[in-house]
């Protein structure tokens, strides 16, 4: 029988010390905790946020976030305890092995299907730019303070006649680094920089882009910051593409409402361009400025909303209501250049994507003429920060 023997080497005081200050600086900033039974997507794991319930069971409460850092971050799925029905999906997505196939599979060379399930981040312009086509219609042509950009013309509508344009900015397939985690007083938060590097195409300027998305028993938070670190000015318009579910599976009697009281006309509703006209929606079937909302009944939406109400903080307002499931999500616009709001609402899906957003569809189109879009000018080194709370109610 052999014996190890063990070797003790003394610990100075000032060993020690330097040993546990380590530690602390170490568990100061912690790195965000992968999901790691799930795939990678766009080469990085899921994150997943989770917290126990912890109310007597008769008010809603958020239970879970899942974020997609190698996805621009697209705030994947919400789920939340609702009275009656026990946990439910906030919003419309797959599991994240179908996620995985859906998402950088060969017929998504864009990474435009980030946006078609979950919640993607919208950066540096949300909606459509449409201009003139080159390159085999590969890149479309626009213009800003007389200078010149060409973006990938990366989608179109379904009709044979289609024009193909630019949508939803830059980040969709965008890599996300110096992933945090951190939890503080009953809130978990997890956060990430997209550096310009990163970005699926060219902008004005350069740009990093910080997001976070936090979750407490209340509230749902979520944070876009766009910071020019070029050394040119750049216009930035930033957005966010929910899909949120309908409890009750019953789209007629779900009710909107929306702070905005004019709706931007478009062409129709396959290619969804604007004409410049803004049209208003009182006594119109398009009127859901009434506290409570209005029915969607069998009203396609596929619309952009302005001239929003905003309260004395610049905050408004949107609600999505389910009386049948007896459930509300309320979508609180807390950036101040939040000036428009775009809803999507198909009449054979039971979701309705509600879109807080900076700027209009086609920012920089010559349909506007010298109206403001919506647009953040920003001059080397500055900032501007998109931000959206999501509150749970009983209707």
């Amino acid at each position: 029988m052999h014996i190890r023997a063990f070797h003790i080497i003394p610990l100075t005081l000032t060993t020690i010390l330097v040993l546990t200050m380590s530690s602390i600086a170490q568990s100061a900033t912690p790195s965000a905790t992968p999901n790691n039974k799930s795939p990678l997507i766009g080469g990085q794991p899921a994150v997943t946020l989770t917290r126990a319930k912890t109310g007597d069971g008769s008010k809603p409460e958020f239970l879970s976030a899942v974020v997609l850092p190698g996805r621009g971050m697209n705030l994947f799925q919400i789920t939340a305890y609702l009275p009656g029905k026990g946990e439910i999906q906030v919003l419309h997505s797959p599991s994240l092995e179908e996620a995985a196939k859906i998402l950088g599979s060969p017929e998504d060379p864009y990474g435009t299907k980030s946006f078609s399930i979950g919640g993607a981040f919208l950066v540096p312009f949300a909606n459509r730019i449409i201009g003139p086509l080159s390159n085999g219609d590969k890149t479309v042509s626009f213009e800003w303070q007389g200078k010149p950009l060409s973006l990938d013309a990366n989608w179109s509508g379904k009709k044979p006649e289609a024009v193909r344009h630019a949508i939803h900015g830059l980040i969709l397939a965008a890599k996300t680094d110096d992933l945090k985690e951190e939890s503080k007083d009953g809130v978990k938060t997890v956060s990430g920089i997209i550096h310009d590097s990163n970005l699926s195409g060219r902008w004005f300027s350069k740009t990093d882009t910080t997001i976070s998305v936090s979750i407490s028993r209340d509230a749902v938070i979520a944070t876009v910051e766009a910071k020019n670190v070029g050394d040119k000015p750049e216009p930035v318009g930033i957005a966010w593409h929910p899909y949120f579910n309908l409890p009750s599976g019953d789209r007629a009697q779900a009710r909107l409402h929306l702070a905005g009281d004019q709706r931007a006309e478009v062409n129709n509703y396959d290619d969804v361009f604007p004409t410049g006209k803004l049209l208003p929606s009182q006594g119109t079937p398009y009127d859901f400025t009434a506290k409570g909302g209005a029915p969607l009944k069998d009203l396609f939406l596929d619309d952009n909303w302005t001239n929003l109400k905003k309260d004395a903080n610049g905050h408004s307002y949107s609600e999505i209501i389910d009386p049948a499931a007896k459930y509300g999500i309320r979508i609180v616009a807390l950036s101040r250049h939040v000036n428009t709001v775009q809803v999507y609402s198909p009449l054979d899906q039971k979701f309705v994507a509600l879109e807080p957003q900076f700027n209009f569809n086609d920012p920089f189109g010559k349909e506007w003429g010298n109206r403001d879009t919506g647009m953040v000018t920003l001059q080397p080194g500055q900032s501007v920060t998109w931000k959206v709370k999501l509150e749970l109610f009983i209707p």
